[in-house]
């Protein structure tokens, strides 16, 4: 794969494809900025999802549009031909914050400032960057290349945009016609800023909203009753004392807990919110039947010790996200392609896990991977989020050498 990169490299298309991602830098900067200011939330990304089909309009893609989800498609292929299987280079458009969220950008030389100006208004003005780099360039790909900006993404989301976009799912349980007419040959996310990552495990998880119901009551003439309160601590208590496992790593959070109406009532309902991870997905169906098991056991142990004859509480485990786990194979030619792009341009490549919408691409059995977009980050999902643009269009240039190498550039 070196060798395959290299010929890249000296590519005549490819060569002029680069050189206007350096020449266009600053402009690629003023993109993401622009594309940070336009808020995102997830499950309200129609106006930066219209901004971003405009951007594909004009740097040249054909069949720019907006499907049922709300991801954007745009096409870059040989005369049109989209009955091949194609590549795909994805971003996501939303954001963790929420509207009231003031989404400003302050610029301080190569410095940019702002929720979400990094994850992901980077990886989405990269995706626009190679698709203009391409175009500008007429680089000669065998095979159809689909640009696409998807929806949800980030937490509540559920990667709701991908799975739409390469199953026809856009939520648990909902299946509609895919939007692709073959499966991808190779899926590629841009996400948040750095360059020495590759990202082909991906992490899975599921989350849950688990509440306890009871019969409530007042907190001295009922006592004695199964108490809701009390199963959610049992059952965070049992969960903290699950042994850690390490081989796949596989972990349980507590992550919220709440309930109650007033300091002299017996709760009627009490909750627990838990966030379920690995990137085995072996590992991780075990773990939910082992965490189901701890929560009926909490709910079991409180109802032995209620008054005689009370009624008892009830546990009800409502699935809130459901990200697949998986794996693209270390020797596979995508993950081969961008760890030579990455020593092509003198950088090492770490392996690495993370949860991003390429999980639901490799959960299919499509080769995926995720990289940053170039450039520095810090802050990421607070207020206080910052990119750096060092050596940032080193990272299009890689997202751009292993587009080529998938799309069978000639």
């Amino acid at each position: 794969m070196d060798h395959a990169v290299s010929r890249l490299l000296a590519h005549e298309r490819i060569r002029a494809a680069r050189h206007h991602i350096e020449r266009t830098d600053e402009v690629t900067l003023a993109r993401q900025a622009a594309l940070s200011t336009i808020p995102a939330p997830t499950g309200a990304e129609g106006r930066r999802a219209a901004r971003v089909a405009e951007l594909f309009r004009e740097i040249g893609l054909s069949d720019v549009s907006i499907d049922h989800a709300g991801n954007v498609h745009g096409w870059l292929g040989k005369n049109g031909d989209k009955s091949a299987a194609p590549v795909v280079l994805a971003a996501h458009l939303d954001t963790v914050f929420g509207a009231e969220v003031d989404v400003a950008v302050e610029r301080r030389g190569q410095r940019l400032e702002g929720p979400g100006i990094s994850d992901n208004a980077r990886g989405l003005a990269a995706l626009v960057a190679v698709a203009e780099a391409m175009v500008a360039a007429r680089v000669p790909a065998t095979r159809p290349i689909l640009f696409a900006a998807t929806v949800g993404e980030e937490g509540s989301g559920d990667l709701r945009g991908v799975k739409y976009l390469l199953n026809g799912r856009h939520s648990v349980g909902a299946q509609l016609a895919a939007p692709l007419p073959n499966t991808p040959t190779a899926f590629i996310a841009l996400d948040g800023a750095g360059l020495d990552r590759v990202i082909h495990r991906a992490l899975g998880s599921k989350r849950y909203h688990v509440t306890f119901r009871g019969p409530g009551g007042h907190s001295w003439a009922a006592f004695g009753v199964a108490n809701p309160a009390n199963a959610v601590g049992r059952a965070a208590a049992l969960l903290a004392d699950l042994a850690p496992q390490h081989a796949p790593r596989t972990t349980c959070a507590v992550v919220r807990l709440g309930g109650g109406t007033g300091l002299n009532s017996i709760p009627q309902e009490a909750w627990v919110d838990l966030d379920l991870r690995s990137e085995d997905p072996r590992a991780l169906a075990q773990l939910d039947v082992t965490v189901r098991t701890a929560l009926e056991r909490a709910a079991d142990d409180e109802n032995r010790r209620r008054t005689a004859g009370s009624p008892t509480l009830r546990v009800e485990i409502q699935l809130l996200g459901d990200r697949p786990s998986g794996i693209t194979p270390r020797a596979h030619p995508l993950v081969q392609a961008a760890v030579a792009a990455n020593r092509a341009l003198g950088r090492d490549a770490e392996l690495a896990s993370a949860s991003t919408d390429a999980n639901v691409a490799i959960a299919l059995g499509i080769p995926a991977i995720a990289l940053g977009a170039g450039g520095k980050a810090g802050d990421a999902h607070l207020a206080t989020e910052w990119y750096e643009n060092v050596e940032g269009a080193l990272g299009i240039i890689r997202a751009l050498l292993v587009t080529a190498a998938m799309a069978e550039v000639v």
